[in-house]
Formats: structure tokens, sequence, C-alpha cells
């Protein structure tokens, strides 16, 4: 087992180099030409990053500004949702104490009324009624 393992690395090992050898005779430039063009590459991808990192920076910016006014209109109506409701809130109130006060008074003339008719009809006669 440990041979194997052992054999396996060493084919990989001499295929590494076998590899390493056969770019070194085929490759198409010089090495200085080569670290040229890769450190060429190297500075157009930074650019290219940087530009890109400032457009999303940007958009995202837009989005966060197009998101607070969203949420600052969102907030709006719901105040005035609120205020709708608060005033509706205070109509009903009131339209109810109306009527607990008509209520009152009619119920306040009932009482009297049957007073009046409890001491008219108990009272002996010839005496008024008794306030």
């Amino acid at each position: 087992m440990a041979t194997d393992n052992k054999q396996a690395f060493g084919w990989f090992v001499a295929g590494l180099g076998l590899g390493a050898l056969v770019g070194i005779l085929y490759a198409p430039k010089s090495g200085r030409e080569t670290r040229e063009d890769i450190a060429t590459t190297a500075k157009d991808g930074t650019e290219y990053v940087k530009v890109r990192a400032k457009e999303v920076a940007d958009q995202a910016g837009t989005l966060v500004n197009r998101g607070k006014a969203q949420a600052e209109e969102i907030v709006q109506r719901g105040r005035e949702v609120v205020e709708r409701g608060r005033t509706q809130w205070e109509e009903f109130v009131d339209r109810g104490k109306g009527f607990v006060n008509d209520q009152t008074v009619k119920v306040s003339a009932a009482v009297d009324a049957g007073r009046n008719a409890y001491h008219e009809t108990t009272a002996a006669p010839g005496e008024g009624p008794i306030s």
C-alpha cells in the first residue's frame, strides 16, 4: 500500500518536471516578455476590479437612497393613516358621547315621569302631587 503511494507520487513529480520542461522549450515568448505580459495583465485586472468596485459602490448608494425614499414615503403614508384613524375615532367617541347624553336625558325624563305617575296613583284623593 505504501509502495503504491510512493510510486504514484514519483510519477506525479516526474510529470510535473516533464511538463515544466516542455513548457519552457515550447514557450512562444521569452521570460522577460512573459513577465511583462503577466505584469500588464495584473495591472489591467487591478484596474478592472477598481472600476467595478466603484460601479458597485455607486449602484449600492443609489439603491440605498431609493430605499430611504421609499421608506420615508411608507412612513408618511402610515402617519396619514394613523391621523385619519385618530380623527375617525374622535368623531366616533363624540357621537357616542352625544348618544349617551341623549339617552341620559330620555332616561331621566322617563324616571321623572314614572315617579310622578307613581305619586299620582299612590296619593290620597285631594292631595296634590308631591315632588
